[in-house]
């Protein structure tokens, strides 16, 4: 099952390393909050080459983030894993100062709907 979130980032933890059986593991975790009326916390963790991408982040980043969930049973007991595969750092209008609006910072261009206050609105409601 693959899920998306967007969040604010609040907090990087430790990275853990260590030594198994496929050799080398890298797993960085890091807890968001997500930016609804009532927002939730949420704890992910990202292992491998995704860990490294969390290295480019800062607290306070608005992202996007495509992950899976997985449990697993130890000792009769259950153990639930949000793992990451996808992160992308999001840019929106009001980050964006007038200089980097076109494309600088790595930012796309951003523009908004036009609406005509000209024209009549038709909709019924």
């Amino acid at each position: 099952m693959a899920l998306e979130l967007e969040a604010k980032l609040i907090k990087i933890f430790p990275e853990k390393s260590g030594d198994g059986k496929n050799g080398r593991w890298v797993k960085q975790e890091f807890l968001v909050e997500t930016k609804e009326t009532y927002p939730k916390k949420v704890f992910l963790s990202a292992w491998g080459d995704k860990a490294e991408g969390i290295k480019n982040l800062s607290i306070g980043d608005t992202i996007k983030i495509s992950f899976f969930v997985e449990s697993r049973e130890f000792n009769e007991k259950w153990y639930t894993d949000l793992k990451v595969w996808k992160i992308e750092k999001l840019i929106y209008k009001d980050a964006l100062t007038e200089e980097s609006s076109s494309h600088a910072a790595g930012g796309e261009q951003v523009e908004e709907p036009f609406v005509s206050k000209d024209e009549p609105d038709d909709l019924p409601f």
